[in-house]
């Protein structure tokens, strides 16, 4: 038996990706459908990887098929990453697809941690991941993937970035001393960061994330209007205190028209390692109550774990270190939710119109 493509898209709209929530149907395009006498074929194409579950829902999509009445059914899930819109005036890097900013209204909440698991946590789906240390005054990129060296350049304009567990990256961490102040002003502080990211050979990057630099001063200001991001990832702590702050950072993206696409709340719990006793050292729910203020997706909440901080000083961040653990869980759910996030976005459609030349006659 055939369906119509009001069934076959009725019999998808139920099946999801457990992982992220996203229908298939919402990505269905109808010339990928084709329906007969002899059963039904679909191929459906993600916006977000999968890592490596595109097999389980390609069979659920069978199913609820046949269960619609196919006499047969055969569908295949595939995932591509593209590029999504930016800020207007602004054009995506040629070889990023998009830049997700991760920012605070404050240092010390874990934003650099988040940053650097999340990126690794991407990578992990099947994703191609960058990561820019975008805090020219406290850079911890090079800590945290346990890189030291110097970017090389082949023709005195441009640099590699280096890579630390799979991930391109580039910080001024690696151009100056790591005890040297970077005692430079705000316009020499956007200046660096500006060459860092547009003379960086990035390789065919699905996403760049940028570790923003803390604060709503204007040097992340600036940052937020000049750099073309896709969207902004918040990191706060269930503390009243650090949200005060994480409420500014949301409110400064909005501000310069950067979509937010979540909040993080990290250190949200702290399980004892002995008694397995769980306490809320930071408060609890802060992170939930500020999103459903501002209307936007909690991302997940990460535990206060030694494991994270050990794993962190000694270059080996815990997603690398420990991927199977609840930490790494909870930031590879995260980082799913993300991708999932940024597929939902308006897509860049900059590069399918001509540029229009005017010559004089």
């Amino acid at each position: 038996m055939s369906l119509t493509l009001e069934q076959i898209h009725e019999a998808l709209r139920a099946v999801t990706d457990p992982e992220t929530g996203v229908s298939l149907q919402s990505s269905l395009k109808d010339r990928d459908v084709q329906s007969g006498a002899e059963g039904v074929r679909v191929a459906i194409e993600l916006g977000y990887p999968l890592g490596g579950r595109e097999t389980a829902l390609a069979r659920a999509a069978e199913a609820a098929l046949q269960a619609a009445g196919a006499t047969s059914a055969a569908v295949t899930v595939s995932w591509k990453v593209s590029a999504h819109a930016v800020q207007r005036g602004l054009k995506p890097l040629q070889n990023v697809r998009n830049i997700i900013a991760v920012g605070s209204g404050k240092g010390g909440v874990g934003k650099s941690t988040t940053a650097v698991n999340l990126a690794l946590a991407l990578a992990a789906e099947g994703a191609k991941v960058g990561l820019l240390d975008a805090d020219i005054y406290g850079p911890s990129v090079p800590t945290l993937l346990g890189i030291d060296g110097r970017p090389e350049s082949t023709d005195n304009k441009t640099m590699g970035p280096l890579v630390g567990h799979g991930l391109e990256a580039n910080s001024i961490g690696f151009l100056i001393d790591a005890d040297s102040p970077a005692i430079w002003r705000g316009p020499m502080v956007t200046q660096a960061l500006e060459q860092l990211l547009r003379q960086t050979n990035w390789n065919d990057l699905d996403y760049l994330i940028i570790d923003m630099p803390p604060g709503t001063g204007d040097i992340a200001l600036t940052l937020a209007q000049k750099v073309p991001v896709v969207g902004a990832v918040i990191v706060t702590t269930p503390q009243d205190i650090a949200l005060l702050d994480a409420r500014k950072g949301l409110r400064m993206f909005q501000k310069v028209d950067v979509p937010v696409l979540g909040v993080v709340e990290n250190m949200a719990v702290h399980v004892c390692s002995q008694c397995g006793h769980a306490e809320h050292i930071f408060g609890e729910g802060g992170g939930q109550r500020m999103a459903e203020q501002y209307e936007v997706p909690v991302l997940g909440s990460l535990p206060l774990a030694l494991s994270i901080r050990v794993q962190s000083d000694a270059g080996v961040p815990v997603f690398a270190a420990e991927p199977q653990g609840v930490a790494a869980q909870a930031y590879r759910q995260i980082a799913r939710r993300l991708a999932a996030g940024v597929a939902a976005l308006p897509r860049d459609m900059s590069a399918r119109f001509p540029s229009i030349v005017v010559q004089q006659p």
